[in-house]
């Protein structure tokens, strides 16, 4: 998928919610108590096809440690707006600064089991991009193909345990990485 087909699919078809298994595993967080926070979906061109950019959190972090991820945190008091926080994040924990990104829009909000609501912002991403990794935050960052991400052939379903309540997890193993969807 090129960026001029992502763009128009984006800005044509209205955003799906998301999977009722997602949905499900937060219905009891409590609303109330939700900490507002934004990651970045970074979308690369190379050689005519997007990629995606996710990194691998550091395995000495408390919350999360050695999981696949968009860059991203929470949001600041002084943050503007949630696009600036994904910026932010972006820049702090991967070294790819604001110059290097053209934002396309955001996502509905997710909401998670560790009480973020979460919003999804979208950009393009330069490919002369150089990354610099903050290795107290990430370990390091990777791009997987748009389409391999997007293909339901690529996706499976993994059960774990939250509190002694079953989840089933969606998840995309790619090459040695496990990535929670």
């Amino acid at each position: 998928m090129t960026k001029t087909d992502f763009l128009a699919r984006f800005q044509l078809l209205q955003t799906n919610d998301y999977h009722k298994d997602t949905k499900q595993r937060t219905a009891n967080v409590d609303r109330h108590s939700l900490r507002e926070a934004s990651v970045l979906i970074g979308l690369v061109e190379r050689q005519g096809k997007l990629h995606v950019i996710l990194t691998k959190r550091a395995s000495h972090l408390k919350h999360h440690p050695g999981q696949i991820s968009f860059p991203g945190g929470k949001v600041e008091p002084t943050d503007a707006n949630p696009i600036y926080t994904a910026i932010r994040e972006t820049e702090e924990e991967i070294g790819i600064s604001n110059n290097h990104l053209s934002i396309i829009g955001n996502l509905p909000k997710l909401v998670t089991v560790t009480a973020f609501n979460v919003t999804p912002v979208l950009a393009f991403v330069d490919s002369s991009y150089r990354p610099k990794i903050d290795t107290n935050e990430v370990d390091y960052l990777f791009e997987v193909p748009l389409e391999f991400l997007a293909s339901p052939s690529n996706l499976s379903a993994v059960a774990f345990y939250i509190q002694g309540k079953r989840h089933r997890v969606l998840s995309i193993p790619y090459k040695e990485h496990f990535i929670w969807v």
